[in-house]
């Protein structure tokens, strides 16, 4: 992270432009807050003026209630004038750090969905927490007080050294001698920023990581009886950001409590300067107090501004670390979906076996072309599912090969590509992501999904709350929602009601009438594969016992019963 380009970002902008790049939406908020504040730093000098006046009448034995009355209620005046413009800049400026940080974190969050996933992946979870939750948030208040805060305290150091200039250059160069060893301390315990804040966010992503994947997987690290390693891999991490943290601030605290102690002695210089000049003659009473009273009020914008470098520094690194998610490639989008020539599944010799047991599937050879309706039938532990599953890519054959062409809606298994936790809404894009569908692709078809699905009045209810019937609905619907080139169906429509599985089989056959969808169904019910399918498939043991018409087949497979 450490390295001269490590503030810019892509094409050479600064951290700054990124951020301004994001206030499209705020820009004439900015420009009044920005407006709001010079103002403020104006009638923020009214008050010092006002004294100067009533000092210079008490220093020349005129001053009476008549008046010192109208300068103490126009100091007054002007005081609750700058605070009120000071509380309306630091709105404004809220208002435009929390538009564009959310502006940020949309562009953030469709970067991911627009990613490889397999570049997405690359990042840790801890590192994402960290970026879209600790870092942009940690961007929210310095960018808040940027415009109030920093502009007006630099404005008003400025002010204060311009008024000091105007009564004699020789008392504003006796103020400020203190500010050049201040800073000269400040810079030098800087040299090794940029390496170790690097070092410093490392460690802060590596704990993030630790913690986010402690606290995700507790219930698997119980289960396999891995808490004590897991907790101590965690407790090493938060040790280590510990000792790092530590020792880095223990390594600046002289330097930066020596600054803090040096610059704000600005009267070091002005009380021996300005008692020789007034006793010389070149000072009068009033300027000689008015000069102490500058000094001593331009001590905080001063210090003001210093904390802010380390706030921008922070700023620095939180752009830089969301700019590595915002330049991610993107997947790129085809003009057209490109059509296959033949949607249609063939293995040749396919073997399968779970962790070095004996095999599932024995040499499995068969050809399903387009447009055709197929059964497997068979008693459970034959191995339907697993060629099932082998079609649809969630399992890999151990030996030969299995050929798909087109792309796949598989209703494996019921439950499969949902959250249980999650309401019906939020599972049909869920889902429908995991099949390849775009967010605008669900938003136009999803009340065609929900009015299939008969579960209107269920939308929002967590599918924890749901039976096996209605989630065989909600996954049906979405499935089919557009005419996939193959289907896969396994036992899905045997938990529905019979209304439902009516209903289910009636777009099956609009499919096949159409000739383009290639289906392939597993089912217990001899009566509906012989009602709905064309061809049928017996697998035994692992075997293929028979391939043929649905009727020759069912016939053979009822005839070994008796």
């Amino acid at each position: 992270m450490a390295g001269t380009g490590r503030h810019r970002c892509e094409g050479g902008r600064s951290w700054l432009g990124t951020l301004l790049s994001y206030s499209g939406r705020c820009k004439g908020k900015m420009a009044l807050s920005l407006v709001a504040s010079i103002a403020s730093v104006g009638t923020g000098f009214v008050p010092f003026y006002a004294v100067f006046r009533i000092v210079e009448a008490a220093m020349e034995g005129r001053l009476t209630f008549e008046i010192a009355a109208p300068w103490l209620c126009l100091a007054a005046g002007s005081y609750v004038a700058s605070k009120a413009l000071f509380g309306i800049s630091t709105l404004l400026s809220h208002v435009s750090a929390y538009t564009i940080l959310e502006t940020l974190r949309r562009d953030f969050i469709e970067k991911l969905m627009r990613a490889s996933l397999g570049t997405v992946q690359g990042k840790s979870i801890g590192q994402i927490k960290n970026v879209f939750l600790d870092r942009i948030e940690g961007i929210e208040v310095p960018l808040a007080h940027m415009i109030p805060e920093l502009s007006g305290s630099t404005l008003l150091a400025l002010g204060l050294a311009a008024w000091l200039v105007a009564i004699d250059w020789r008392m504003a160069a006796a103020c400020l001698v203190s500010v050049p060893i201040g800073l000269g301390i400040f810079a030098s315990s800087l040299k090794e920023f940029n390496a170790r804040y690097a070092a410093y966010m490392a460690e802060s992503n590596h704990v993030n990581s630790v913690i986010v994947e402690y606290i995700e997987g507790i219930q698997v690290v119980k289960a396999f009886n891995q808490a004590s390693d897991s907790y101590r891999k965690y407790a090493d991490a938060v040790r280590s950001f510990k000792d790092y943290t530590m020792g880095w601030f223990r390594s600046t605290w002289v330097g930066m409590n020596l600054m803090a102690s040096i610059m704000p002695t600005t009267l070091l210089g002005v009380l021996p300067v300005g008692l020789w000049m007034y006793f010389a003659g070149a000072l009068g009473p009033s300027q000689f107090a008015m000069c102490v009273i500058l000094a001593l009020a331009v001590v905080d914008p001063i210090m003001r501004f210093t904390s802010f470098v380390n706030e921008m520094k922070s700023m620095e690194y939180a752009v830089a670390d969301t700019r590595e998610f915002l330049d991610l490639p993107e997947l790129s989008d085809p003009a057209e979906r490109a059509l296959p020539l033949d949607a249609s599944i063939e293995m040749k010799d396919v073997r399968f076996a779970y962790d070095e047991g004996d095999d599932v599937l024995h040499g499995v050879s068969l050809a399903i072309p387009q447009g055709s309706f197929t059964a497997l039938v068979g008693p459970s532990g034959s191995g339907k599912s697993t060629m099932l599953k082998i079609i649809a890519g969630v399992l890999e054959a151990s030996e030969g090969e299995c050929i798909v062409r087109g792309n796949i809606a598989p209703l494996i298994e019921l439950g499969a590509g949902f959250d249980m936790e999650l309401t019906a809404r939020e599972n049909i894009y869920l889902n429908g992501a995991l099949l390849g569908y775009t967010k605008q692709f669900i938003d136009d078809h999803f009340d065609e999904i929900v009015e299939f699905a008969e579960l209107r009045d269920f939308v929002d209810m967590p599918l924890k709350n749901y039976s096996s019937g209605m989630v065989a609905r909600i996954a049906f619907a979405i499935a089919t929602v557009t005419e996939p080139d193959i289907l896969i169906v396994d036992e899905t429509l045997s938990v529905g009601d019979v209304f439902f599985q009516q209903k289910c089989e009636d777009r099956i056959q609009h499919f096949i009438k159409n000739g383009d969808v290639t289906v392939l169904f597993v089912s217990h019910s001899i009566e509906q594969v012989e009602r709905i399918c064309q061809r049928a498939i017996w697998i035994e043991k692992g075997d293929l016992r028979m391939d043929g018409p649905v009727a020759e087949v069912c016939e053979a497979y009822r005839g070994q019963f008796g």
